[in-house]
């Protein structure tokens, strides 16, 4: 009987799973690589074991040290969560060998999904539709080509191993075939140590369908309807809703039977999912087989009142299925927004930082599941995702306007979030209607309005924290308490304060009398009264309109949250600021905080504009810098391996001389 196990997982993932242990009456044990040995999972837990190292690979990845850790706590039991090894076949082996019970399918199942290409064959001999493609062990570029021509165009490239959307590329025609081919070949190289692809028939408007499905050590395999996950970024889901607004009754059946059939193909016996992509004709093609629990999990949950790490876990100790097929019943809709640290409005670019202020709001039929709390820091190291909001409802509409509620009353304060982006989907006409599919953010999603309407935002976070400033220098006055803090002997000049917004300085010049503040902000006048001001809560009254702001700060820069426009930044700039360097010529900065992953040149290497220079790696997204003109490599100024913050110089680049002819 399993009474303790070991959770080879991190954050969100692990928390959850501890909490069905500890409903259970199981011990619960983690193990945690240095960065996140004050995140709340190792609290909660009942038992934690430092693994050492920054990196998975180092710690999360290292299969001995958590069959080390797993003998150390005396655990029965393995949970792999939902990301790391839970896919690895392996690390499967290697822990029923071991003797210890691994919550998950077994390894067969699990290697036999592996690849891609063998999934796909697999799945074509038991009568699951695939897409049209090429999977074959051929991998030229010549014979590549020549086969996505054969299929047709447009062409979707995919790494045979892994997923996450790296080593993915798209062709539109036979002028882009060639390079996107290559440049997925590499990325599946460095990403999986592995640079096989396949082709298949890409479809522009197509819907990202899955179905959940269980099987156990009897032979017995149900699937525990759908999900769908069509609202993605950079082939990553943000929302996923069930049940599916894209499915009739009669075309869940057919799917869920394919998904079953896929299923036994290959003789499953644990949570997983088989992923389909639906057409704009009702014609649905298989994709892969997670062979996992996966992040979306709770929308399941939510619609049939399961626990399905409960099942996982029942399932693992030998016992049946707890339902048949026809007794799994759906009640109302549930839907799932995925908070990540990212700017959506800079190519969804991972942020990093500091959790000043973390508060979800009760509400009945909406749940959280975070690995965060305040002052938890947000490094470089792992994925960009703080935490899931769930709501449930008994119709669709209403699920959305309670999501809508939940997300804008969160408040998560510190670090760049697209919790703002998300609550602007939720109002997509497209969206309500649920007629979308995954080219909805790229097709339908305006940046440009969403973009305005942030700078209107966040010039209300600027006179929120001038107010906020203000009170606070003349709460801390001791001179003259009763003279009006920014008194002047002349009475029509005004005092000044200049913010930072979105990277552009904005100055804010304003007169106070008799309890309002005159404010002038990109040439437009504002009349402003400190209503309340309780701990870090800030009420004021704006041209007329009442607003309850949330306000706190890490030195000069300010975060707010506004019901309407969600998480704000204002940063006062210093009265005497430091002289900033001149940017150097030939120059590299990174970005946004990394790791050097790769760096591709070497000094005194001429290189072409377009080229390459160096790959960095945050939070498992990869940003490859390439050169902006032609030159030759002058110094390299970071090694592979290396932790840097945004804006280290990376190299330097002599160019090339240009003459006038």
């Amino acid at each position: 009987m399993i009474n303790s196990i070991l959770i080879a997982n991190r954050g969100e993932i692990a928390s959850r799973i501890i909490k069905t242990c500890k409903r259970l009456g199981i011990r619960s044990i983690v193990v945690y690589a240095d960065p996140d040995k004050e995140l709340p999972f190792v609290e909660e837990a009942d038992e934690a074991i430092a693994l050492g190292g920054n990196q998975a690979t180092e710690s999360y990845l290292m299969i001995d040290k958590i069959i080390a850790a797993a003998k150390e706590s005396q655990a029965n039991a393995i949970h792999p969560g939902f990301g790391f090894l839970s896919e690895n076949a392996e690390f499967a082996q290697r822990c029923e060998s071991e003797g210890f019970i691994f919550i998950g399918p077994n390894p067969s199942a699990i290697e036999s999904m592996g690849l891609k290409s063998t999934a796909k064959e697999i799945m074509a001999k038991h009568g699951v539709p695939i897409i049209k493609g090429y999977q074959g062990d051929e991998q030229s570029l010549d014979f590549l080509v020549e086969q996505a021509i054969n299929i047709g165009f447009p062409i979707l490239i995919k790494a045979v191993a892994g997923g996450g959307g790296k080593g993915m590329r798209i062709a539109n025609n036979k002028e882009e075939i060639k390079t996107a081919i290559q440049a997925a070949q590499r990325e599946a190289q460095n990403s999986f140590g592995n640079s096989n692809i396949i082709l298949e028939r890409y479809f522009s408007s197509a819907r990202h369908i899955e179905f959940q499905i269980f099987g156990d050590k009897h032979g017995n395999v149900i699937h525990i309807l759908e999900r769908e996950c069509s609202i993605q970024r950079r082939y990553q889901k943000v929302i996923e809703e069930s049940p599916s607004p894209g499915l009739t009754i009669e075309l869940r059946s057919k799917m869920g039977k394919a998904a079953v059939a896929a299923a036994k193909a290959i003789n499953y016996d644990n949570a997983g999912t088989v992923e389909f992509i639906l057409t704009d004709e009702n014609e649905f093609y298989f994709l892969e087989v997670n062979t996992r629990l996966q992040v979306e999990h709770p929308v399941t949950e939510m619609i049939t009142g399961l626990d399905l790490v409960e099942w996982q876990i029942l399932v693992a100790d030998g016992e049946k299925i707890p339902l048949k097929q026809e007794e799994i019943i759906s009640e109302g809709y549930a839907i799932e927004c995925r908070l990540y640290a990212e700017d959506a409005l800079n190519n969804f670019f991972p942020a990093t930082g500091k959790i000043l202020y973390w508060d979800p709001l009760k509400i009945e039929g909406v749940r959280y599941e975070s690995g965060i709390k305040s002052g938890s820091e947000i490094s470089i190291y792992y994925d960009p995702m703080l935490a899931k909001v769930i709501a449930h409802a008994p119709n669709r509409k209403t699920a959305i306007r309670k999501m809508d509620y939940a997300l804008r009353h969160l408040k998560c304060l510190g670090v760049t979030t697209n919790q703002q982006f998300i609550i602007e989907i939720l109002k997509y006409k497209n969206f309500i209607e649920g007629k979308y599919n995954t080219s909805f953010i790229e097709q339908k999603f305006d940046f440009k309005k969403f973009a305005e309407r942030q700078v209107q935002g966040n010039e209300i976070a600027a006179i929120a924290s001038l107010l906020f400033r203000w009170n606070q220098r003349q709460s801390a006055r001791k001179l003259i308490p009763n003279l009006t803090s920014g008194w002047r002997n002349q009475f029509y000049q005004k005092q000044e304060e200049i913010y930072l917004l979105e990277n552009i300085k904005t100055s804010l010049q304003y007169k106070y009398n008799k309890g309002v503040f005159y404010i002038t902000i990109n040439e437009s006048e504002h009349e402003a009264e400190l209503i309340n001001l309780n701990s870090n809560g800030i009420t004021i009254n704006l041209n007329g309109q009442h607003k309850k702001l949330f306000i706190c700060n890490l030195g000069n820069d300010y975060y707010v949250h506004h019901y309407e426009f969600g998480h704000l930044k204002a940063t006062i700039c210093d009265r005497f600021p430091e002289i900033i360097k001149d940017k150097i010529k030939g120059g590299y900065q990174a970005p946004m905080p990394s790791e050097v992953m790769k760096i591709e040149v070497e000094v005194g290497q001429p290189i072409k504009e377009g080229q390459d220079l160096i790959t960095l790696l945050s939070m498992k997204m990869e940003n490859t810098i390439a050169a902006n003109e032609s030159g030759t490599v002058e110094e390299i100024l970071v090694e592979e391996g290396q932790s840097i913050d945004k804006g280290t110089l990376l190299l330097r680049i002599q160019p090339i001389e240009k003459t006038n002819s």
